[in-house]
């Protein structure tokens, strides 16, 4: 594998660098984040973080502050980091609806067979040092995330032991926004909000076939999520996203999952791409107390 710095500076309790990992549709650019021995080293009980940033899967890369600021959080606190650059498909409009008919490009599957890729060769690595392994993601990510496991347990494939997810978008139409979440995204806070048409217009372009909408592989939220690792939720505030992910939490909780769903305070969507703010702050907070709780 290659192994090449990482283009932005790390911290000097964190290494950083660029690798790859095999996978069935080419090599998966990677960059792994290492924390110094003394707070990571074998019996420290932190676990391998796979991070998958956001990007309505069009978008984002590894240089992306939702991943790379994300991964030397993290890795700051002790947990070895992951993030994928799992492949994207083409970018999309927020306006016009995606032509009907089977979509030309990268579409699913192959952005959520990179991530079941990347999960075998990490569960490896996780296994062999003795430590958990922990899937994240952040909106499309934890999307990606959460079928990803739905995937890996109908085929019996190799699963991490739990979930992080944080803003994300589980359901092939945007769940009814209650009337509590829909006053705090009134007036300003209404700018940029994921509405149902544009929700759709995103999942169509990722999907790619008409059908696929209807995946529990794509979208794994409506459907059985029985034999979920451990779960956290993590939602913005003041982000129409919540109305999925809550609903994907309260879908877990029916289905025995051991699953915890927090609001960051006062934040919107995306503020983990937003390092130095309050809410990024908080988040990170929140995401490794859970990590170190377990």
């Amino acid at each position: 594998m290659s192994r090449a710095p990482a283009p932005a500076a790390a911290p000097g309790s964190v290494t950083a660098w660029d690798d790859v990992l095999p996978g069935r549709h080419g090599p998966i650019p990677v960059r792994r984040y290492q924390p110094q021995a003394a707070i990571a080293g074998p019996g420290s009980g932190a676990g391998l973080v796979i991070w998958l940033h956001g990007g309505a899967f069009s978008h984002g890369g590894l240089d992306q502050l939702e991943s790379h600021a994300v991964g030397l959080a993290l890795a700051a606190a002790g947990h070895p980091v992951v993030a994928v650059d799992y492949r994207r498909v083409p970018p999309w409009s927020w306006w016009r609806r995606p032509r009907p008919g089977v979509l030309e490009g990268i579409r699913y599957p192959v952005p959520v067979e990179d991530v079941i890729d990347a999960v075998a060769t990490l569960r490896r690595e996780a296994d062999d040092a003795g430590r958990e392994l922990v899937l994240g993601g952040a909106s499309a990510g934890a999307c990606l995330a959460a079928a990803a496991v739905l995937r890996l347990g109908a085929e019996r494939g190799p699963r991490p032991d739990r979930l992080l997810l944080v803003y994300g978008t589980y359901h092939a139409a945007l769940p009814p926004i209650s009337r509590a979440l829909r006053a705090r995204i009134r007036g300003r806070h209404s700018l940029m909000q994921f509405r149902p048409s544009t929700v759709e217009r995103m999942n169509r372009n990722y999907a790619g076939r008409a059908e696929v909408m209807e995946d529990p592989w794509a979208f794994p939220g409506g459907h059985d999520l029985s034999g979920v690792p451990p779960t956290l939720v993590l939602d913005a505030d003041r982000d129409s996203l919540r109305a999925s992910g809550e609903a994907f939490a309260a879908e877990l909780g029916e289905a025995g999952v051991d699953v915890t769903n927090e609001i960051v305070p006062e934040s919107s969507h995306g503020f983990l791409d937003r390092p130095g703010t309050a809410a990024f702050d908080e988040g990170m907070s929140r995401a490794i107390r859970w990590l170190d709780r377990h």
